[in-house]
């Protein structure tokens, strides 16, 4: 079955029939009017499989789809244009530019924690590269969100599983203002703690790690109230097995907030651990759920080298109001995206990429982004039958005189012809064109009034 997919997706590839831009902006625009129909049957369809917030699912996915789409609709027809790159003295005659070009058939696996968003914001930039897109959903984490997608879409369920990589953590130096732990409980808890960039723990001086606790526990009354289990804002955990594995990262720690579960409702309270070692089980693996260890370091080096002496992770989240400490967290530590003083808000941007480094993930997509993943970059020269005198340089017989043209040539800076470059040249152009027109009048009038004035004196004398 699996074979058939491909193999049907690669006849389409083949007919040409996804290339044409009419064709791409057609699927996007049923795409999209697939998601504002269906809004209310996905949101009910999440409530039902994780018991997801019916206000989260617009928010937390449909909206950033929506945008998605409408920018690849605008922008489609700039991203796909051949790009102008810069010529060398040698193809100052040729057409000299990058194509972007489909791809090919390319295959998307959606995941179960935001199956809409993160399958189909991959599926939007496939449509606009012009690649045919496999798709499949794992069904096996779903049951209502996977009879909507299925009916929705032509694509294949599949049961499938990866093991995850990539890490994600919070720097604190300073913990005293509300915001912060507003936007630290939200980003860690929503969706249960089930969201790829999510904490996975955070770094702080032990000075403040009761604030933190502390500043949580308030946050966390604010959110859901004194019993999360009966807030219709507080997730489930996905299925029972990864329930017992979360479950199972406690074992032997004593929660300093949190800790309740029921495993009938596949429910674990917002949790937070103290002071957890570093090479901890907690530490070892994503937790991708509602536990929050806490690390205490000594101070902003200490972090430093924390972060730096471990696979880089998919998002740091710095929180300082010290401009220097922010600035050497960016220097001198990297991971696949890092926003300051907030959680996730980058993931939000599409005019930025999202993706991993290394261990955490290779690729990029969003807006832009994702339309350059799924297409090649073709290099494309036409050169002009002209200009055949500068060639002989390059053809035997060879000589001193013929290599010292062609090392002249080859070493000339080489030029932008692209179409900013084009357009300040000749409004430059234009702009002095008109200066020398306006000087010249200028001199000619100035030339015929002292003509004039030379000829009046004389007659006067």
């Amino acid at each position: 079955m699996e074979m058939q997919v491909v193999q049907r997706a690669r006849e389409t590839f083949l007919t040409g029939r996804s290339r044409p831009l009419e064709f791409r902006v057609q699927q996007l625009k049923s795409l999209q009017r697939m998601i504002t129909d269906r809004q209310g049957e996905i949101a009910t369809a999440l409530k039902q499989d994780i018991n997801r917030s019916q206000y989260d699912t617009p928010l937390l996915e449909l909206i950033g789809l929506e945008n998605e789409i409408s920018l690849a609709v605008s922008k489609l027809a700039q991203w796909a244009a051949p790009r102008p790159v810069e010529k060398s003295l040698l193809t100052i005659s040729d057409q000299v530019y990058i194509q972007p070009e489909p791809l090919g058939v390319v295959l998307i696996i959606g995941a179960w924690n935001y199956p809409w968003a993160l399958t189909l914001q991959p599926l939007v930039g496939a449509i606009a590269a012009g690649t045919p897109p496999c798709s499949f959903f794992p069904l096996f984490l779903f049951f209502h969100s996977c009879v909507i997608f299925s009916v929705t879409l032509d694509c294949k369920l599949a049961c499938i599983e990866t093991e995850t990589f990539s890490r994600y953590l919070f720097y604190l130096c300073d913990f005293g203002l509300c915001v912060h732990r507003r936007r630290i409980t939200w980003g860690k808890f929503v969706n249960c703690g089930q969201t790829c960039i999510a904490p996975d723990y955070i770094l702080c001086e032990s000075s403040i790690q009761n604030r933190v606790v502390e500043g949580i526990r308030q946050t966390l009354l604010e959110f859901y109230g004194p019993d999360p289990k009966s807030s219709p804002d507080y997730g489930r955990i996905i299925n029972q097995r990864h329930f017992n594995r979360v479950m199972a990262l406690l074992d032997g720690y004593t929660a300093a907030l949190g800790g309740q579960s029921d495993a009938s409702q596949r429910y674990i309270a917002p949790t937070v651990v103290k002071d957890v070692p570093p090479h901890a089980r907690l530490m070892q693996e994503e937790i991708f759920g509602p536990l929050l260890p806490i690390v205490t370091v000594s101070d902003v080096d200490d972090a430093i080298h924390f972060i730096s002496e471990r696979e880089k992770p998919l998002a740091l989240y710095v929180f300082s109001s010290n401009k220097k400490v922010i600035k050497r967290m960016l220097a001198e530590t990297t991971s696949g995206g890092v926003t300051v003083n907030d959680v996730m808000m980058h993931y939000t941007l599409n005019s930025l990429p999202f993706g991993g480094v290394g261990q955490s993930g290779t690729g990029r997509y969003h807006g832009k982004h994702t339309f350059d993943q799924f297409s090649h970059h073709r290099a494309c020269l036409v050169k002009s039958l002209g200009m055949e005198e500068v060639n002989m340089a390059w053809y035997p017989p060879q000589n001193r005189q013929k290599a010292h043209r062609v090392r002249l040539t080859m070493r000339t800076p080489l030029v932008d012809f692209s179409r900013k470059t084009y357009i300040w040249a000749l409004t430059a152009t234009v702009f002095a064109f008109g200066l020398l027109v306006t000087l010249t009048a200028i001199l000619l009038i100035a030339g015929g009034l002292n003509c004039t004035c030379w000829r009046v004196w004389q007659i006067w004398r």
